[in-house]
């Protein structure tokens, strides 16, 4: 996804200024496993949100918790913590 920097927040659907999230954080793409598993391209993958909801996904999980388990913006919004956080961060003031 191409980094934008003023638009729609993909996780709390806010619009406001967004910071560009790696799905696997930019930490683990010097470990060989991900180096081995995943191109380029797919290390360099990430989404657009906002910094409340960016802030809250790196305080609810390490980065090799999000690397692994929440590498899509579909398993992102599946978990259950994400989706509070986000639910509580949409209700906020811009």
């Amino acid at each position: 996804m191409a980094r934008i920097k003023y638009g729609e927040c993909e996780l709390c659907k806010r619009t406001l200024s967004l910071t560009f999230h790696h799905l696997i954080p930019k930490k683990m793409h010097r470990r060989t496993h991900f180096r081995k598993a995943y191109s380029k391209n797919e290390l360099n993958a990430g989404v657009n949100v906002c910094r409340r909801c960016h802030s809250g996904l790196h305080k609810l999980y390490d980065e090799i918790t999000l690397a692994k388990q929440f590498n899509t913006i579909d398993r992102m919004r599946a978990d259950e913590a994400i989706q509070r956080h986000s639910a509580w961060v949409a209700k906020q003031k811009s």
